[in-house]
Formats: structure tokens, sequence, C-alpha cells
């Protein structure tokens, strides 16, 4: 229709049509018979996506707003193109549409009420929202149109989101919530962030150009999942890069979790109702997925899993039989055979969860829920696990959370910045991914040194003033780091780090460092005495040992591991035997790593060793010397009664005479008290 005759047409129905829905009839056309032909053409191709089982809302729309340039006062077609932009990734721009239809007609179509309710509701128009609610007449399950049905049910359910988004943006969390960039984002949807411990490095799942399979999704127009990694290059993401084969397949392929050391990764596949499967960093690349097991994996939906920080426990979400209604959150063993466990009303609802991750501090479930007490759609909520039980879950607040959808919220180790996907306006594309500093409570009359740099640096799209309504996780866990090389070429080194319990003397977890880089990162909950031991076939193992009281700070150390083969002079430093003060009397925290001390022994059996006793100069110099000989004896003493010959041992204390560091400070004394053992022959 040329746009002359078009532009009168429409002047027309404007002078016309005023507050009355105008039909596409012969009567409203006048002598336009072309432009009534070509409008009912378009009605046509809509309808058949629109009523589509299920509907293809995407594909609908543009044949929608072509229909509406003949004729924009119909309040049946306004309410189509509402309805079609409240399941597109823009949904409140089907505000002005549904709006127009309740002022030409709300009669014309039941939802009509209904359907602006959302649109308000998802525009933060609380009181607007629940007026229209109030006015919405309950659909039955089988009316087609409405997707999903609603119910008067669903209409209360809704009333009270509207309740509680009103409290939350009247009490706002003091956060920076920031587009993580063209980096990470696209013009597509770009969701599910998993990061390592330190932040070093992300992955994502994307639906953009250059999809593997390059398939598309006929519901949504929009490609098949895909995985990209990026890494932190200091003050920004590189560019994500696609995973590629053999990770990323022609199906549905998306990221759920990492391990805390970056080097293996959970991905759910779409094969199977949908599965989860796991994949090991080997070097620079990521090994073909595998399946978890029968144990986690059935004909349900399994659709996302966290591991925890020793790696040996995993919480997955499922949509199984037996659970409280929609997706639950499991936690299950990843040793052994025991049967997944439900997390409990606590945690599940009738309404359904999703996103679980579990925070560096072993303790902490962050997961998404629109069954707790929400604002639209999923809403973020942490439970610390306390005293055998959660604690009642907390809406993480506004605005990190907001009337729509908000999923996949991970937290790095220091418990700073959190980040997951958000449909928020002003974004890069349908979803994407954001990153949140948490300030912390407001320290009035003046912002501390740390926040005037963070916003000297940062772009917020809110910042509040007021005191959070709920507190992200304190960051109670130390990111030990580096790299283990071999001590005479310096070349990397793949080497096996135990994680061991000093006060019981378990293995907690074993992680290996990067067969190609020589890289590790372990994650240290506070509250434990942990002895951390790093071996490889071939090399004499190397010990550490972090002491983290309860409520110990966040902290990251950088601790690069030399390993030393085993030659005749070799000296190996056993950070993880303990004496008391003054004293040479072995204390049970040691047991661990004299039992190390008795199988290296064992195993070597021309192996002979002495072993050195060495004290700070705090006091006499005599009685420090005979000190650090009663030490060393004591060390001896315990090896003999294990077994180990005494010809193969001997004792020696050095006192105070062989300093590795200055006695002048705390750190140095304590690094000069120390229990060594040399090789004198092999």
């Amino acid at each position: 229709m040329p746009f002359l005759p078009r532009l009168l047409f429409l002047l027309l129905l404007a002078g016309t049509a005023a507050a009355q829905s105008v039909e596409f009839s012969k009567d409203n056309f006048g002598d336009n018979k072309d432009g009534l032909r070509e409008a009912q053409r378009e009605l046509k191709a809509a309808e058949q996506e629109y009523f589509a089982d299920p509907p293809r809302y995407g594909q609908a729309l543009p044949h929608l707003l072509a229909a509406q340039e003949f004729n924009p006062n119909n309040a049946v077609l306004n309410v189509k193109i509402g309805d079609c932009f409240l399941h597109s990734a823009t949904k409140t721009a089907a505000l002005p549409y549904l709006q127009k239809a309740a002022k030409l007609d709300a009669t014309a179509d039941p939802r009509t009420h209904y359907l602006l309710a959302r649109a308000l509701h998802l525009s933060a128009k609380w009181r607007e929202a629940m007026t229209e609610y109030q006015l919405a007449p309950p659909l039955p399950a089988a009316d087609r149109r409405s997707e999903p049905p609603y119910t008067a049910a669903e209409i209360q359910r809704h009333l009270q989101e509207c309740r509680t988004g009103q409290q939350l943006m009247a009490h706002p969390v003091r956060v920076f919530i920031d587009n993580a960039g063209p980096e990470l984002n696209s013009a597509g949807s770009d969701y599910g962030p998993v990061v390592s411990a330190d932040e070093a490095t992300i992955l994502i799942t994307s639906r953009r150009t250059g999809s593997t399979g390059g398939k598309k999704d006929p519901a949504t127009d929009s490609y098949f999942e895909d995985i990209y990694q990026a890494s932190w290059r200091g003050k920004a993401w590189s560019p994500a890069e696609n995973l590629g084969s053999p990770v990323n397949t022609d199906d549905h392929n998306a990221t759920v979790g990492l391990s805390p050391d970056g080097q293996r990764m959970l991905v759910y596949v779409g094969s199977n109702g949908g599965d989860l499967l796991e994949t090991s960093l080997g070097g620079r690349t990521w090994e073909k997925p595998r399946r978890l097991g029968s144990r986690i994996n059935t004909s349900a939906h399994e659709s996302s899993a966290s591991y925890s920080p020793d790696g040996r426990t995993l919480y997955f979400v499922s949509d199984r039989p037996g659970g409280t209604g929609g997706s639950d959150i499991y936690k299950v063993s990843l040793e052994g055979n025991a049967p997944p466990e439900n997390l409990g009303p606590a945690i599940n609802t009738v309404g359904g969860e999703e996103g679980a991750f579990m925070a560096p501090d072993g303790k902490t479930l962050y997961f998404s829920s629109e069954g707790h007490n929400t604002m639209g759609g999923y809403d973020i909520f942490k439970s610390v696990w306390e005293n055998g039980k959660w604690s009642p879950p907390e809406n993480l607040g506004w605005p990190i959370n907001t009337p729509d959808d908000d999923v996949f919220f991970v937290t790095s180790a220091s418990g700073r910045h959190g980040y997951y996907s958000s449909e928020r306006p002003g974004g890069l594309g349908a979803k994407d991914i954001y990153r949140i500093t948490f300030l912390g409570p407001e320290k009035p009359p003046v912002l501390s040194e740390e926040d005037l740099l963070l916003a000297s640096r940062l772009a917020p799209i809110k910042q509040t003033v007021l005191a959070p309504a709920v507190a992200v996780a304190t960051a109670q866990v130390t990111i030990l780091k580096g790299t283990v090389t071999d001590d005479a070429t310096r070349q990397p080194l793949d080497a096996a780090i135990d994680l061991i319990d000093n006060a019981t003397g378990q293995t907690i977890a074993t992680f290996r460092s990067n067969a190609v880089s020589g890289r590790y990162l372990v994650s240290l909950p506070s509250g434990t005495n942990y002895g951390i031991v790093v071996r490889q076939d071939g090399y004499l193992f190397h010990s550490e040992n972090f002491d983290l009281p309860a409520g110990a700070a966040f902290a990251e150390v950088t601790k690069d591991i030399p390993l030393k083969r085993l030659e005749v002079g070799t000296v190996i430093v056993l950070r993880n035997i303990f004496f008391d003060s003054g004293k040479a009397t072995l204390r049970p925290e040691s047991t661990a790593e004299l039992e190390r001390l008795q199988k290296l022994l064992t195993e070597t059996p021309a192996l002979k060793l002495e072993m050195a006793g060495h004290t700070d100069d705090v006091g006499e110099a005599a009685m420090n010397q005979d000190l650090s000989q009663r030490r060393a004896q004591a060390v001896v003493a315990y090896l003999t009664q294990h077994g180990i010959a005494a010809a193969r041992l001997s004792a020696a204390g050095y006192g105070e005479t062989q300093p590795v560091a200055p006695n002048t400070t705390k750190l140095g004394r304590q690094l000069n008290r120390r229990t060594e053992f040399k090789v004198t022959a092999k």
C-alpha cells in the first residue's frame, strides 16, 4: 500500500475510533480493498504462528506489527502484540500495546487486564499492576490462548509478588551492577556465568551467531546454546571465545558449574530430557564431556549443578519424581553410591528452584526460586548451613533481583563480586551477564577510600545509599594459588595436591595442578588447620600449613612450589610437624605428616635421612640448641616405633644457628622454627 493513501487511512481511523476498537472489515477500510487484503494476509500468517503448538511468538510478532500498520486501533491485535512481547527478550515493550488495548476495549480479549498487569508488573509499576490483577478474570487451564494459563491462585501469587517488590524497592541493597560488556555479551542471549575462585577465568552460555551447529530453536528463533570462555586481563575480560569441539556440539551445550580451581566444568546437554556432564581441562583444552552417572542423570530434567569447595559433593537441580514441586535442589556425594538427598522444604518449594551455587565457604548456598518471597519470576536467595540445618532463605533484594527472572548467580571467593544473568533495560542483547560489586553497609558521613576508588573506575547501573536488606556471605575463605615446577629445570609439573585436616588426619580433597602450565588453586574455608601436600612420582613431597581459625577473613596467597627430586643433600621442610611451645612433645596434628614420612621411607628402602630441628633466637642459645635436638629426636623416635630401622635415621639440633629469615619479625621467627629432613643416602 503506497505511503500517502496509508497515511490518509490512518488519519481517518484516528478521527473515528477514539476509545473504541476498530475491526478489520470492509466497512472500516472503505475503498482500500488492497490494504484490507494485505492486512488480512498478515493476520492469517500471524495466526498460524500464534496458535501453533507450542506458540511461535517470535515468528508471529512481525506479521502482527505489519497488520497494525494498517489498523493500530484494534484491541485484540494490540493484545496479541503485547502477548508476543511478553514472551520475548524485551518484555516491557508490551506495555504501550496492552495499555492501548485496555483503552480501546478491555472486554475484546478476556486476557487484557491480566496481560496488562504482567507488563506493569515487569515494569515495576507495583500499584498499577495490582489494580489490573484485581480486574483480571481467571481463565481456565484449557483456554488455549493463555500461555501459561492463569488462575485465581496465580493472580493472588502475583499480587503478593507486587507487595514484596514494593517492600524490597523501599530498602535497596548497596551495590554496583555493571554490564560485563561486549567482551562477554552479544546481541543474543548470554547467561549462566561460572567463575574460578580467583576470578581469573569465566565461562558463559551464549545463543549468539556462530554457534557450533548453526541451528535455531523455532519457538524462540534463537540459536542453540554454546559455551564460551574468557580470561581477566586486569581491567577487562578478554573477548569470549567459543570452546568448540569436543565440548560444544550441534545440540544444546551449556556451562552450569566450575570447580574452584577452574580445572573441572559441569556441562548441560539437551539429550535424555536434559543431563549433566563433566569435563576436565587437559592442559589448555577441555576434554570430551562424560555423563555423571545414573544417580544424578535420569529421564527427568537435570538442569544445573555446583561443586562443593572440596569437589566431593555435587548440588544439582532436577524435576525428578518425589520432589517438593517443579524443580528441586539435591546434593549427592561424588564418592560411593549413596543416593541423592533432597535439601528439603527449607530450600525447595512447590514453585520450583533453579541455579544452585555453593559458595567457596562451603556453607552458603545461593539459588533462584519462584516459590519463596519473590518480586516476580525467579529471584536469587541465599541460605546458610548452620547447626545442622539450612537457615531461612533470604532474598538478595533490589536492584539485584528484578520483577523478571534472575538466575544463575555465582560469587568470587572474596565475596566482593557476584555474577549473574538478567534481563535489564540497556542490555546488549536478550539476556546479559552482569557483575555485582557489594559495597556493604553505608559508612556515613563519607565513603571509604576503597569505595571512592571503586566509584572512579566503575560505571554503575544504579547505586543505592541505604544499608543492605541482606548481606552477601562474609568471605571467610583463603585462596592459595601458584605454580608447581621442577626445582632444577623450572618446568611446570602435573602434580597432586592433597588437602588434609590436621585435626583428624583425613584427606579432605585432592586437586591437580594444570598439566601444561603447572598452575593450581585451592580454596580453603576458615575453621580448619590445613595440611597441604604436593606430590608427584619421582619427587619428594612438599608440605605447607594453613591454620585458619573460624571467622578468618578472606585472603589470597600466591605460593609457587618447586618440587625436588630425591637426591643426596636435598632438604625438605616439614611444615605440618607441631610441638607444644617450649617442648619436644609431638602434637596429634603432626600424625598425618609423620605417616607421610614413614610411607616415604617404607617405599624407598635405601633412603636414609637426617632429621633436623631449628628454632628462632628468642631465649638462651643453649636452651634453643637443646630444644631443637630433642624435637629432632622425637621425630626419629616416632619413626623407629613405627617400623623404620634406627640405622636409617639420625637426629641433629641446630638451634638458632641456621635461620632462613630475619628474626626481627613474627613471620621470620615462625619460618625459623621448623623441622626438616635431609637426604643422606638413597
